[in-house]
């Protein structure tokens, strides 16, 4: 592979998006190879957590228009339902989002347009104090379409998504840490490393636990208060297994 980077080490899978002279846009080889990497992710035992950023100075420009408009200019509806599966980014928008072990996005620099819906549909975002935002996709006579409102009304509200949606303007990681589309800014420098501390934090925990609690907040999302009172109960309880993890982490957490 050349336009995406993907190696594992000790349980955390590294993914870099490799296009630094087209700011990580995805065309079709990269999308293609995006959606191989997403399965061996998923397949592999051995790797716990996904770390996921760009090289050069962005992290993701969205699509690649030169390639993108041409393809659908001439679709038709049919084109378009089957399309329905297979959200940008190798599937992670949309068809392989039911992933649940970990992503974190590590966001180097600009996330914009579809590059902006790829890091929202990450679990953790990390920003580097250079990164910036924005639904640049307005700016081009489009809109979202493959997760990028569903997921920024999710995580930032309807107000918000309004505003970015509607304006198109660019938002600096500061002010992406004070809408909640990230959960911290740092150095550049410390970008990779505080991505690396937050895989360890989670693989310091039950997988099935982690994986599990991602699963059953994917399932809460729109549910009535009582649905989802009963869907936690049942999937947290039934994760417990036959509890002997539960009880070799309790004696270890008794030893100190």
């Amino acid at each position: 592979m050349s336009n995406v980077l993907y190696e594992k080490r000790d349980g955390v899978a590294y993914i870099t998006l490799n296009r630094p002279d087209a700011m990580n846009a995805i065309d079709e080889t990269t999308d293609s190879e995006l959606k191989a990497v997403w399965s061996d992710f998923a397949a592999d035992d051995a790797a716990d957590v996904a770390i996921i950023t760009g090289s050069g100075r962005a992290f993701c420009a969205g699509a690649d228009l030169k390639t993108f408009i041409p393809q659908w200019e001439g679709a038709n509806m049919l084109d378009v339902r089957k399309n329905i599966p297979n959200g940008l980014g190798g599937g992670i928008t949309r068809g392989q989002h039911r992933l649940y072990k970990p992503i974190i996005a590590a966001i180097n620099g600009h996330a914009i347009g579809g590059g902006l819906e790829i890091a929202l549909a990450c679990d953790i975002r990390i920003a580097s104090e250079k990164a910036k935002f924005g639904v640049f996709e307005v700016r081009m006579g489009l809109h979202q379409g493959d997760g990028g409102l569903v997921r920024l009304v999710a995580v930032a509200g309807i107000g918000v998504a309004l505003d970015l949606t509607l304006t198109g303007r660019e938002v600096s990681a500061q002010e992406a840490l004070a809408l909640r589309l990230v959960s911290r800014v740092v150095p550049p420098e410390a970008l990779l490393e505080t991505a690396e501390e937050t895989a360890r934090m989670i693989r310091r925990n039950s997988q099935n636990a982690v994986r599990s609690a991602k699963e059953t907040i994917f399932e809460l999302v729109g549910r009535p208060l009582d649905d989802a009172l009963r869907l936690e109960t049942l999937y947290g309880y039934s994760s417990l297994g036959d509890f002997s993890d539960a009880r070799q982490r309790l004696a270890q957490f008794v030893k100190g």
